[in-house]
């Protein structure tokens, strides 16, 4: 196995293994995240993507497998790797009775790593960043759920950070704050940040993210660019026409499965057969053939394939 330390990626993990007693919540993991990309962490509910995101941070303990964060091994390096990354992880936790912006010096200050002369202004430039600037003085427990969310991003960026990792961060969002987060995200990662962003919703993955890795049962079951995650599916050709019983047969011919709903016919086009070819088979059977078209999996129909259910496709 390679040495993880000197590995050129924000986070890379071999072999990745929690276990709750018998029970494999994370099986196995091989994640590479690339510096400076916008990596979407998806899966349904219950997959894994928490507690990977938990081991990631040092947070819990991996029975078994190797973890680099910014080039450093983890936990190992721990105090020196955290200082570089914000993170946002199972929702925030704040005093209730204390203001946004006092619950952010309170956890600055407990920063040991955090100047204090310049906290104040810091504070400040966090909530703006987020958009909580107004309620920098309402008490949190008068907040919404999605400000709730939005200060705890805010506290993840009390400092320049390397890495951003948030989990679930549009939760409890209305649509105008998911937008807000998107923006920033995307701004995090014009400035240099890898941003990890843990999700179970497929719009938010496919509207900011450059990779994406996905999670089912336990184990990671693809990983890379999204549209590198499109083209390893199925290739299907759809036929329009007024023959559909016709094109049937003639797709049968070739060697492909068919099937049909009214006027469309369609069939998943093996590797060895070129869609030329198909056209020029429906000419010569006399196929009225009113539209052609080779399309590739959709990232819905891509991820329905890998982890055998559905996604949320928005909030």
């Amino acid at each position: 196995m390679s040495d993880l330390s000197s590995a050129p990626l924000a986070i890379e993990t071999r072999g990745l293994t929690k276990r709750f007693g018998s029970h494999a919540a994370v099986d196995g993991v091989d994640l590479s995240v690339p510096r400076g990309s916008v990596f979407g962490f998806l899966g349904p509910n219950g997959s894994g993507k928490t507690t990977t995101i938990r081991m990631l941070l040092g947070l819990a303990s991996a029975n078994a497998g190797e973890i680099s964060v910014l080039g450093q091994r983890m936990p190992q390096r721990l105090h020196d790797v955290l200082p570089r990354v914000g993170a946002l992880v199972e929702g925030p936790a704040f005093y209730p009775f204390l203001s946004g912006a006092a619950n952010l010096h309170r956890l600055d200050t407990a920063d040991r790593t955090a100047p204090g002369a310049t906290r104040r202004a810091r504070v400040g430039a966090a909530l703006d960043r987020v958009g909580l600037t107004h309620a920098a003085h309402k008490k949190v427990h008068a907040y919404s759920l999605g400000m709730k969310q939005r200060l705890g991003i805010a506290n993840a960026l009390l400092q320049p950070r390397e890495l951003l990792v948030l989990d679930e961060p549009t939760n409890g969002l209305d649509p105008q704050g998911t937008r807000e987060v998107r923006s920033l995200v995307r701004s995090l990662a014009d400035d240099g940040a890898t941003v990890f962003v843990s999700s179970h919703l497929l719009a938010e993955i496919e509207q900011i993210c450059s990779h994406a890795g996905v999670m089912s049962a336990g184990s990671l079951v693809a990983q890379g660019t999204l549209d590198e995650l499109r083209q390893v599916g199925q290739t299907q050709v759809r036929v329009e026409t007024p023959d559909a019983q016709l094109a049937l047969g003639v797709l049968a011919s070739l060697g492909l499965i068919p099937g049909t709903d009214g006027s469309t016919v369609t069939a998943v086009l093996e590797r060895e057969i070129l869609p030329e070819s198909i056209v020029a088979a429906l000419v010569v059977g006399g196929i009225r053939v009113r539209g052609f078209t080779v399309q590739g999996m959709s990232l819905e129909e891509r991820f329905v394939e890998l982890t055998g259910e559905g996604f949320d496709i928005a909030q």
